[in-house]
C-alpha cells in the first residue's frame, strides 16, 4: 500500500467516524439524555470546536519533534478509549467531558492534510486540495448516510462504537505504514527558506476570510435536518442525511468538472475573482434554502454544494500557494484556528437564533456572511486593477 494511499484512507475513515452525529445532535440529545434546549446544544458544538481549535496547534507543535505517523499511533488508541466512555455514558455531562477528551486526541489527524501536501510538488497542490476536499465531502456523506441509519433504528449510541473502531483502524494502518516504510519514532526537519520572526500579514488575512466563510458555511449545518423535516414531516432520519448530504454529492461533480475543465473552452478568471463570484453563488444558494418550498431546497442546495466546494478548494490553494513546506503544518494551524472561531461563533448564534426565531433565521445570517466577503473582495480586485492601470504622477 502506497503512502497516499493510506493517507486516503486515513482521511476518509476520520471524515465518516467525526460526521456520523453531526446532522443529527439536536435528536441525540433528546434522544440519549432528553435534552431538547437549542442554545445548550448550540453550546455543545461550540465547545467541541473550541476543543479542537485548541488541541491542533499543540499537535502541530508535537509534529516538529515526532513523525505523525508515530504521533496517530498513540493519540489514536487514546480516542478509541474515550469513545468506548462516551457510549456508556449516563448522562449528559459524563458524555460531554468524554466527547471533549476524545476530541482533543481526534484533532491530531487534521495534520495529514499538510503532512500530504509537504510529500508533493507545489505544482500539484491544486489536485492534491480538490482530491482532500471530495474526500472531506464523501465522507461527510458517509457519516451522514450511516447516522442517519442508526437513528432509523433508534440505536444513535452505535455511532459511538463504529468511531471508536474507526480509530483503531486507523491504527493499525500507522502501525503497518512505519514498518513497511521503516520509519522511525522523530521527525527529520525541514528546513525553512525564508525563517520567520512574525506571522506574516497574509495569514492574517487569510484567518479574517476564514472566519467569515466557516461561520456562514456552519451556520446552517447544527439544525438542518430539523429545518427540513420540519417542511417535509414524512422524511425519515435517513433521507433527512440524504438531503443534508446534497452539497457533498455536488463536491464530486465538481472535482470532476475541474479535472476536465482544461480541455473546455471556458473562460478563466483569476483564483480571486473566482473566489469571490463562488461566494456570491453561495449566498444565493443559501437564501433559496430558506424558502417553504422542498423542490426549491432541494436545487439550491445543489448550487450551494458547488459554490462551497469552490471557496474551500481556493481558499486553501491560495494559503498555500503563498506558504512554504517548512511552515505548512503552523500556517494550516493557524488558519484552522480562524476557522473554528467562525464555527464556534456561528454555534452560539445558531441556537439562539433558532430558539428566539425559527429554523430559517440562520439561512438569511449566511447569506449575509458570503454575500458581504465576497462583495467586498470583488471590489478589492476591482480596486487593485484600477489602480494598477493608471500612470504615475511624476
Amino acid at each position: 500500500m502506497s503512502l497516499r494511499l493510506a493517507l486516503i484512507l486515513l482521511t476518509v475513515i476520520s471524515v465518516v467516524c467525526d460526521t456520523l452525529l453531526l446532522p443529527f445532535y439536536p435528536q441525540f440529545f433528546v434522544s440519549e439524555f432528553s435534552v431538547s434546549n437549542p442554545t445548550l446544544i448550540g453550546v455543545f458544538v461550540a465547545n467541541c470546536c473550541i476543543t479542537v481549535m485548541l488541541a491542533l496547534p499543540l499537535w502541530a507543535k508535537v509534529a516538529k519533534k515526532y513523525h505523525e505517523l508515530a504521533l496517530w499511533l498513540v493519540t489514536q488508541v487514546i480516542a478509541a478509549c474515550f469513545g468506548l466512555l462516551c457510549y456508556f455514558a449516563t448522562n449528559v455531562w459524563e458524555f460531554w467531558f468524554y466527547y471533549q477528551l476524545m476530541l482533543v486526541l481526534k484533532a491530531s489527524y487534521l495534520l495529514i492534510y499538510p503532512f500530504a501536501l509537504r510529500l508533493e510538488q507545489q505544482s500539484k497542490h491544486l489536485s492534491i486540495i480538490g482530491l482532500f476536499s471530495v474526500l472531506m465531502h464523501f465522507g461527510a456523506i458517509g457519516g451522514a448516510l450511516v447516522g442517519g441509519h442508526f437513528f432509523s433504528l433508534n440505536e444513535p449510541r452505535y455511532a459511538l462504537l463504529l468511531s471508536a473502531a474507526g480509530d483503531v483502524i486507523q491504527v493499525l494502518l500507522c502501525a503497518y505504514l512505519m514498518l513497511s516504510l521503516k520509519l522511525g519514532i522523530y521527525q527529520q526537519a525541514v528546513e525553512s527558506e525564508k525563517p520567520r520572526t512574525r506571522t506574516p500579514y497574509f495569514i492574517w488575512q487569510f484567518c479574517f476570510i476564514s472566519v467569515v466563510v466557516y461561520f456562514s458555511a456552519f451556520l446552517i449545518r447544527p439544525f438542518f435536518t430539523t429545518h427540513w423535516q420540519g417542511m417535509s414531516a414524512q422524511s425519515s432520519a435517513f433521507q433527512s442525511a440524504l438531503v443534508y448530504a446534497i452539497p457533498a454529492f455536488a463536491a464530486l461533480l465538481m472535482l470532476l468538472f475541474n479535472h476536465f475543465r482544461q480541455h473546455l473552452p471556458l473562460p478563466t478568471l483569476s483564483r480571486t475573482s473566482t473566489f469571490s463570484c463562488a461566494l456570491i453563488f453561495g449566498a444565493i444558494g443559501l437564501y433559496l434554502q430558506a424558502q417553504e418550498s422542498v423542490w426549491l431546497v432541494v436545487s439550491s442546495r445543489v448550487l450551494y454544494g458547488i459554490a462551497l466546494f469552490q471557496v474551500m478548494v481556493l481558499l486553501e490553494v491560495m494559503l498555500f500557494a503563498k506558504s512554504e513546506p517548512a511552515h505548512y503544518g503552523s500556517d494550516f494551524a493557524k488558519v484552522h484556528v480562524a476557522q473554528n472561531i467562525g464555527v464556534i461563533l456561528a454555534s452560539l448564534l445558531v441556537g439562539m437564533s433558532v430558539e428566539y426565531f425559527s429554523t430559517t433565521v440562520p439561512f438569511y445570517f449566511a447569506a449575509i456572511g458570503f454575500a458581504s466577503l465576497g462583495a467586498i473582495l470583488l471590489w478589492r480586485v476591482k480596486f487593485v486593477g484600477r489602480t494598477a492601470t493608471q500612470p504615475l504622477n511624476n
